[in-house]
């Protein structure tokens, strides 16, 4: 009797077995292979947390746009074949969908113009400024200068039982909405994702009064809207097919309380080359890798 037969039977059985397996533990939650990032096209849009104020080098004085910021970083990171940022200090959604100024005051395109079909990559960094960004630090600093204790901004805020700042994220919703519908429009294939906010104050506590002078009880309201606005963004961003990165838990423990060489985010008066309450050099390389991250997940 020969064994030629029953071996070439058994060879492929053990084949047939092998491949299963392989087809078994590729379909396995968490053993999938890495995606990989767009290399085309990418555009970046967004306000100053995305632009980079005063992080030298300065590339675009009128948007306060640095060389060294996330989308630059993460650019460079990915190996984008072309690449377009055209964030902008001061940005609100209305200046991505219409032309408005910079800082200087001089003119500036709607960001959107920027979009084409053939984008592969566009990353959104907005809403900050819709819900008053600059003005709220402004009032609860004020608020909170002279008296650690109370709740000053907070009160301010909640004045006659509405949250006004809780409404304002409401607002900026399908304001946001209509940002990441003007790109799926503008580049039909492109991946989109919407990058949040990083921690400006510690994720536990109650801050660093007179370092940073926001009353001790303000502090864990502050970091609520925070966590509000970004809970929206994130959200507004699944409904409408983009993507959300995540800033804001990586930056947990880089907040504008800690040492000068462990922040990603300046207070008051910076100690490192950064505008007051945004993003230092280390903060945008921080929201660089948590973009990438997401972009490679």
């Amino acid at each position: 009797m020969s064994l030629t037969a029953p071996r070439l039977r058994a060879a492929a059985l053990t084949a047939v077995l092998s491949a299963a397996v392989t087809v078994t533990v590729a379909a396995l939650p968490g053993t999938a292979a890495h995606a990989a990032a767009p290399t085309g096209r990418y555009v970046a849009l967004g306000d100053s947390y995305t632009s980079g104020p005063l992080i030298p080098d300065q590339v675009d004085l009128n948007c306060v746009r640095s060389n060294r910021n996330y989308p630059s970083l993460v650019a460079r990171a990915i190996g984008s074949a072309a690449f377009a940022d055209v964030s902008c200090g001061g940005a609100t959604t209305g200046d991505i969908l219409n032309p408005g100024k910079g800082t200087l005051g001089l003119p500036v395109p709607a960001q959107i113009s920027a979009v084409t079909a053939a984008t592969a990559l566009v990353t959104i960094g907005i809403g900050g400024n819709d819900i008053g960004f600059s003005g709220i630090v402004s009032a609860c600093a004020q608020d909170g200068a002279g008296n650690p204790f109370g709740t000053p901004c907070k009160d301010r805020y909640t004045a006659g039982g509405t949250d006004q700042l809780q409404a304002r994220i409401a607002a900026a919703a399908p304001k946001v909405a209509a940002v990441v519908q003007a790109v799926r429009a503008a580049a039909p294939g492109a991946r989109v994702v919407v990058v949040g906010y990083p921690a400006i104050l510690p994720d536990s506590g109650y801050g660093c009064w007179p370092v940073v002078p926001f009353a001790f009880g303000d502090v864990p309201y502050l970091r609520g809207v925070a966590k509000s606005l970004n809970g929206m963004l994130a959200a507004t961003a699944a409904a409408n097919g983009a993507q959300y990165a995540d800033v804001y838990t990586p930056s947990i423990g880089h907040d504008v309380c800690r040492s000068k060489s462990v922040r990603w985010v300046e207070g008051l008066v910076p100690e490192n080359t950064a505008a007051p309450f945004h993003p230092n050099a280390a903060g945008e390389q921080g929201m660089a890798t948590a973009v990438t991250a997401r972009l490679t997940a």
